[in-house]
């Protein structure tokens, strides 16, 4: 009779802890912190967790995946380039983003939503001319990336120009941002890219590219961050890329 009788408590004991535990995983809700102990997805009895940690630990809660998915951050498309910030001086423009739904769970983060780029604009006035300003084609490989990423990569092109005058000041450049003007140099080629976004998109020009000048006219430029670096050149060619020297290739602002 003893050896039936502790067969029948056998029998039983699993039945209500398999019955316990079920009605335990249907109240558990994921991402409220800490939970009671119930049965978590490996098998295992103990405490379940809803933080991101939870999947490499393996005490999770038994329906995480589903009430606590890793949603990453989703932003907008950017928006148009803004103007320059102040007319008739080297400035900026700048263009934003917006969140369209915010990380949670763990998921990545939100990029820059903001971005800036260095520009001029002037207001003509009855038909004045202003310089064009340049500064180093260094600055080139992150406006490209950045353009790539746009779908941009497509946009620009290149215009070679022959110097013909350049002002003493280009040589008294000391800062290490100037040194690119100290190769300037009288008779020489030099390309200046038209990028995106100094690209304006409603003429598909760079300000101050010569595009409607005569031919051998004389048309002016200033180098970006030394006021007394400028002179004179001559428009030569239109090309789709700029094969000059790394100290002869600058970029449009």
């Amino acid at each position: 009779k003893s050896t039936l009788w502790l067969s029948l408590i056998f029998l039983v004991w699993p039945t209500v802890q398999l019955s316990d535990s079920a009605n335990v995983l249907q109240e558990i809700t994921c991402c409220a912190g800490v939970v009671p102990a119930g049965w978590r997805p490996d098998g295992s009895h103990g405490p379940c967790y809803c933080d991101q940690a939870c999947a490499h630990t393996l005490d999770c809660c038994h329906d995480y995946a589903q009430a606590c998915p890793v949603i990453s951050c989703v932003v907008s498309q950017w928006s148009v380039w803004s103007g320059c910030a102040e007319p008739c001086k080297t400035t900026y423009r700048v263009r934003r983003r917006h969140v369209v739904q915010e990380p949670r769970n763990g998921g990545e983060p939100c990029p820059p939503l903001e971005e800036r780029a260095g520009c001029v604009e002037y207001w003509s006035q009855q038909g004045a001319e202003f310089p064009a300003l340049i500064t180093t084609g260094g600055f080139g490989k992150a406006r490209k990336k950045r353009a790539a990423a746009d779908g941009n990569e497509r946009a620009g092109y290149c215009v070679e120009f022959q110097l013909m005058a350049i002002t003493q000041g280009c040589l008294h450049s000391h800062r290490s941002y100037t040194h690119w003007m100290r190769y300037l140099r009288e008779g020489h080629t030099v390309c200046v890219e038209c990028q995106h976004p100094a690209l304006d998109s409603s003429s598909l020009h760079c300000y101050g590219d010569g595009s409607g000048s005569k031919r051998n006219q004389l048309l002016h430029w200033q180098a970006v961050g030394n006021l007394q670096c400028r002179g004179t050149w001559k428009r030569i060619r239109q090309l789709d890329t700029c094969s000059c020297p790394s100290v002869h290739s600058f970029l449009f602002i």
